[in-house]
């Protein structure tokens, strides 16, 4: 019988995976709560050999942690919270939030250190749409590669001359404590992150308050607040994780900034549209805070739709029905 003073906690079986969950389960051994850590395997794990886009609907990293969390072979599951899909899982919650980590994408150089000094028809590899799309925009003369795998896996590919250089997140190196192979930090304007980039969360069930009381000192108000104005902005849009939306909030003492993009390609070239807006207590008197997130996130979704945004995704899931349909 497990011991009902212990959590277990589930992970992904990646190296990445695991030094989140072990950081997680550092903090929470310090407040002299017993862990378990257990090791779940995921369709995107398992499937590292095609793009993820061909595995299935976005999800394809926590489907299966969810369920142990549903059957209650866990307790806790620790992601990375840009890969949770947009419409939460009934009976599941986003509960812990801890602190943000660099939220910016970055660049891996080999022959040239920035995207600016790479010389015309270098080869650039990643695995996200979004970050492909940005990457044509800044510099449509690069030939971009498609990539799978861990980090270590991607960072041996590079050193062995697959590629002149790689996207990835700034986050997922810097906890690896692989932060010296970034050659250039790749911002916004230039390049929205994904929504939740950078950000860890601790999944529990819904119904589970002893769980959720435990761990509530890792929560950190100030990135749950950023990160419901993005996720409210990604679900305003009707977009999930595999949708080339960037989104980034920041805040910074009363006032909450939100800005985010929408990509797509049509006819060979790729269209950007991005809104930035602010709110501040002055301009919100009366509600919470939690409530000012999500109005943000809501008003920056319907600035991009009053500029399009519905139209373009629209038309990118029709291209994808037609890509299905003729595989």
């Amino acid at each position: 019988m497990r011991d009902v003073d212990s959590i277990r906690v589930g992970t992904r079986g990646s190296a990445l995976a695991k030094t989140q969950t072990e950081w997680v389960v550092a903090h929470i051994q310090q407040q002299g709560i017993a862990v378990e850590i257990i090791e779940v395997s995921t369709r995107g794990d398992l499937r590292g050999d095609i793009p993820i886009r061909q595995i299935g609907s976005d999800g394809v990293f926590v489907r299966e942690l969810e369920l142990a969390l549903q059957t209650g072979r866990i307790d806790a599951a620790v992601h990375s919270l840009k890969d949770l899909p947009t419409i939460l899982t009934e009976g599941l919650s986003l509960a812990i939030i801890p602190e943000r980590a660099t939220p910016y994408d970055v660049l891996v150089g080999k022959t040239a250190r920035t995207l600016a000094t790479m010389p015309t028809g270098s080869c650039v590899g990643t695995s996200s749409v979004r970050r492909e799309m940005l990457l044509r925009l800044e510099r449509p003369d690069l030939v971009v590669k498609p990539i799978r795998g861990n980090v270590d896996t991607r960072l041996k590919n590079l050193d062995a001359g697959s590629c002149d250089a790689i996207m990835l997140a700034g986050a997922g190196l810097n906890r690896l404590g692989l932060g010296g192979r970034i050659t250039e930090i790749l911002a916004p304007p230039r390049f929205w992150p994904a929504v939740g980039q950078g950000a860890l969360v601790i999944q529990v069930r819904t119904d589970d308050d002893v769980t959720k009381s435990k761990l509530q000192f890792l929560n950190h108000a100030t990135t749950h607040l950023e990160i419901m104005a993005e996720r409210t902005c990604l679900a305003s849009l009707a977009g999930g994780c595999l949708v080339p939306i960037g989104a980034l909030a920041t805040h910074t003492g009363q006032e909450l900034t939100l800005g985010a993009c929408i990509l797509e390609e049509r006819d060979g070239s790729i269209r950007k549209i991005e809104v930035t807006l602010s709110t501040s207590a002055s301009l919100a008197q009366g509600l919470s805070s939690e409530q000012k997130a999500t109005n943000l996130g809501r008003m920056v979704a319907a600035r991009l739709i009053e500029e399009g945004a519905l139209e373009m995704l629209a038309s990118m899931r029709a291209a994808e029905g037609k890509q299905a349909l003729s595989g």
